[in-house]
């Protein structure tokens, strides 16, 4: 006869007689070993996620061409029906912003972002809120850049705004393409 605690049940690892449950260990090698209650990853340990890079960079490869189009978008409607001058700070003095130059700069932003997160779901343990708060800071740094120049309030605010949407634009799509890119392998059912 086995064990009992104060309420007359059997203590745990002890087996209540025939047709009682028993605490059971899985071996090292089923999907659930090391987790706790539930699935998830013990404690300590980091989630093994399967990255698809082919999808994952043609995804970053996309985004950095539609920063680039929201660049294009951005410098027309300041300039062309605005009017205003688009002007950044080049070799420290103020030179009228290239078209060509800026969209290329967006889609670099893109692809660096895809490069970051494609690192970041490779060793991280919270990739997606790690890279939240990396392009979030870099974006607001790429706002405030602008008024740290001598140039007009209106150039600075517009130059601001499209560093806004570009920033934007760039995190919440590579962001949206890592998660489609990335599955955990430790969770029940993959996600």
């Amino acid at each position: 006869m086995s064990e009992r605690d104060d309420i007359g049940r059997a203590r745990a690892g002890q087996g209540g007689g025939y047709g009682q449950p028993r605490p059971v260990n899985p071996p090292a090698g089923t999907p659930i070993a090391g987790a706790r209650y539930g699935g998830a990853p013990s404690p300590g340990s980091q989630p093994r996620r399967v990255i698809d890079a082919g999808r994952l960079w043609s995804g970053g490869v996309l985004a950095g061409v539609v920063a680039a189009g929201v660049a294009v978008v951005g410098l027309l409607i300041a300039r062309g029906v605005l009017d205003i001058a688009v002007l950044i700070e080049r070799k420290g003095q103020l030179v009228n912003a290239s078209m060509v130059g800026y969209a290329v700069a967006a889609f670099l932003a893109g692809i660096v972002a895809t490069g970051l997160l494609h690192l970041l779901l490779a060793g991280a343990p919270q990739p997606y809120r790690f890279f939240g708060w990396i392009i979030g800071l870099a974006t607001a740094i790429a706002v405030i850049l602008p008024f740290t120049t001598g140039a007009k309030l209106e150039s600075k605010i517009a130059v601001a705004l499209i560093n806004l949407a570009i920033g934007i634009c760039v995190g919440s799509i590579v962001s949206g393409i890592g998660r489609s890119a990335a599955r955990v392998l430790d969770e029940p059912y993959g996600y």
